[in-house]
């Protein structure tokens, strides 16, 4: 059941009784694009129900909505008409209520937490600098970071250009200046001490790259959502909507991965979303977790969204950001750091 191709059944547990499936899809994504792609957040949605179950529930949502689309997709419930629609699939005891999870990342906060990675030795470097970094440095200087971070750990096989890194560099340099007694200004020296990790890296990515880009959110999720369902050693085996990023040796990676480290994972196998109605359901559920995190983010957040969508949150989740992390997870002072599959960085 390691790959595209492996068999399952029609419920979410096995004819053994043993074997939970989980349907899962994403929204926000942007490969490795993550200061300046379209979205500033990544949800990946899993749920745990039964096929006819499933079936159900997008029957209802279809009778409520009365939409003539053949595919209802998460835009549907969105819409400001359709809000009663989405209140409810997300309600205590609605359809999905204690059967379905949220994996959320905060892109820019991943960058900073991938480059620390690299260039530090103290992992809590990454919540430091980038909860005081834009107040130290300004908006557009600590803009002008979060690319050059993003350009230094996007590394193409055979690339030219800026074979060490040097904008980060520059870009750190201004920054320290600008602000030279901080807190902020004293962890980007530590990375600045650090050059030779990141030219050893691009220099290894060039030559090699890793079968996981650091910077893809997709995968750290998986992983999340396989760890969060198998909780207690639960075999899980994960559906996935087809995505071109999970390819036959990364999902067999994957899966090798989180076996080594305990976690129950059986098996991911990939299927069309209009051939299953549970991989419907996690579409909506990402669609609907990116939009209202996306909205706390900005300072824009719609309360009772927002606590409709706090259960399904994941303590797990890669966010930086505090004030709207309180909101969306505050049984969790912090959130996760984001898992690694390889040893990318």
């Amino acid at each position: 059941m390691d790959g595209e191709g492996a068999g399952g059944t029609r419920d979410p547990w096995t004819a053994a009784g043993r074997v939970l499936e989980v349907a899962c899809d994403e929204s926000g994504s942007d490969g490795q694009n993550l200061v300046g792609g379209n979205t500033e957040v990544f949800a990946h949605a899993s749920v745990a129900l039964p096929v006819e179950a499933a079936l159900e529930c997008v029957g209802e949502i279809r009778r409520r909505i009365r939409s003539p689309a053949e595919e209802y997709k998460a835009g549907h419930l969105l819409r400001e008409k359709h809000r009663a629609v989405l209140v409810w699939l997300l309600a205590e005891g609605g359809p999905v209520h204690g059967r379905a999870h949220v994996h959320l990342t905060e892109k820019a906060f991943l960058v900073v937490d991938r480059v620390v990675g690299l260039l530090s030795a103290d992992p809590a470097d990454a919540v430091a600098l980038y909860r005081h970094g834009r107040d130290v440095f300004g908006d557009a200087a600590w803009r002008e970071f979060l690319v050059a971070s993003n350009a230094l750990l996007r590394v193409g096989p055979g690339g030219t250009g800026d074979a060490t890194g040097e904008a980060f560099f520059t870009a750190v340099d201004r920054l320290v200046r600008s602000a030279p007694g901080s807190g902020a200004a004293g962890i980007l020296r530590r990375l600045a001490a650090a050059r030779s990790r990141a030219e050893d890296y691009r220099a290894r990515m060039r030559a090699l790259p890793a079968l996981f880009p650091v910077l893809n959110p997709l995968f750290p999720a998986v992983r999340h959502t396989a760890a969060h369902w198998s909780a207690g050693g639960r075999p899980v085996v994960l559906v996935h909507d087809r995505q071109n990023a999970l390819t036959p040796g990364r999902i067999a990676r994957i899966v090798q991965s989180a076996r080594r480290d305990g976690i129950a994972l059986e098996g991911l196998r990939l299927v069309d979303s209009r051939d299953d109605a549970r991989v419907q359901i996690a579409d909506f559920l990402a669609g609907a977790a990116r939009k209202i995190a996306s909205d706390e983010l900005a300072g824009a957040g719609d309360p009772e969204l927002t606590v409709r969508l706090r259960p399904y949150v994941g303590a797990e989740s890669v966010w930086g950001d505090a004030r709207s992390w309180a909101r969306l997870a505050p049984t969790a002072e912090n959130p996760g750091r984001s898992a690694e599959i390889d040893p990318g960085v």
